[in-house]
């Protein structure tokens, strides 16, 4: 209150903007008795009365929580106040949902949103993927993604990334391989499609196919996508370790080395590969030929 009466002080007078930002930095601190007390003046106000970003506040508050029940309530409460349902408030439902594994909740939700007019942003198809994927529904997430692109709507690289992980932990190499066709014949970014083809890599290294393997790098570097971190990278190294191919790591290392930065952990790798196979003299050679160095 004290706010308020310095407000005034100087001919100010409080707004309902004012209060919502006072309400998001009350739940912010985790002091929802200080919102909620803000949030009761408000109603009582005739100036200043609660809207649509007011509700919002304590709806995202209870969707980052998972706590389904008091979010449901807050957006009934928004609705009786007259005040109609907004994509941020669907957004916030379908996030708790998911988050509190209400698969079909959040589904409900999503397709009320869309009989509602609303295009759903990136964060709800990310969502509601999320769902999809935690169910392991791999039937059902193919067909979410085609609506997706049927209805023109941006692939974002997390969902790429999910999809193809589902299949990694299913064993579906036809699934993700189905996944990149898709993908590419939709014209997705090379960001996109790189979260794919490093699934594909991926699954052949983990199972030590290295001719399906080195196929897959090549295609994917072909089509001008590249590996999207250390770890894409590191598996590959593992897998020719485990097989003994050291000429076949010289040659993927000799390929690539244009194309991507080295990591202290890829140095690591190599180093310790080299070091348990007795190699450290190809092992010298190597470093000093790609000219590797210790990244973090």
């Amino acid at each position: 209150m004290r706010t308020f009466m310095a407000m005034e002080s100087v001919g100010l007078k409080p707004t309902s903007d004012i209060f919502n930002s006072l309400i998001l930095v009350s739940l912010r601190v985790g002091n929802e008795m200080t919102a909620l007390g803000l949030f009761e003046v408000m109603e009582r106000s005739e100036d200043y009365k609660p809207d649509s970003k007011t509700y919002n506040a304590f709806v995202s508050m209870y969707a980052k929580s998972g706590n389904v029940k008091a979010m449901q309530a807050w957006a009934s409460a928004k609705r009786v106040a007259g005040i109609p349902a907004d994509l941020q408030l669907y957004e916030f439902l379908i996030s708790g949902c998911v988050k509190a594994k209400r698969y079909d909740t959040a589904e409900n939700f999503y397709e009320e949103m869309i009989s509602s007019g609303f295009v759903p942003n990136i964060y709800i198809l990310d969502r509601i993927i999320d769902g999809l994927c935690e169910q392991q529904d791999i039937g059902r997430a193919k067909e979410f993604l085609l609506s997706i692109i049927d209805n023109g709507w941006a692939i974002s690289p997390h969902i790429a990334d999910r999809l193809a992980h589902l299949c990694s932990e299913l064993g579906k190499i036809e699934g993700i391989e189905e996944l990149l066709q898709i993908l590419t014949a939709s014209k997705e970014s090379p960001e996109v499609l790189s979260r794919v083809h490093c699934g594909i890599i991926g699954m052949h290294a983990r199972a030590d196919r290295l001719d399906d393997m080195e196929y897959a790098v090549g295609r994917m570097l072909k089509q001008g996508s590249t590996f999207k971190s250390a770890d894409d990278i590191k598996v590959i190294i593992r897998s020719y370790f485990r097989r003994a191919a050291y000429d076949r790591l010289e040659l993927f290392l000799e390929h690539i080395k244009g194309s991507c930065q080295f990591t202290k952990s890829t140095y690591d790798l190599l180093v310790t590969g080299y070091s348990e196979a007795g190699l450290s003299e190809q092992l010298g050679m190597l470093l000093k030929e790609l000219g590797l160095c210790e990244t973090s």
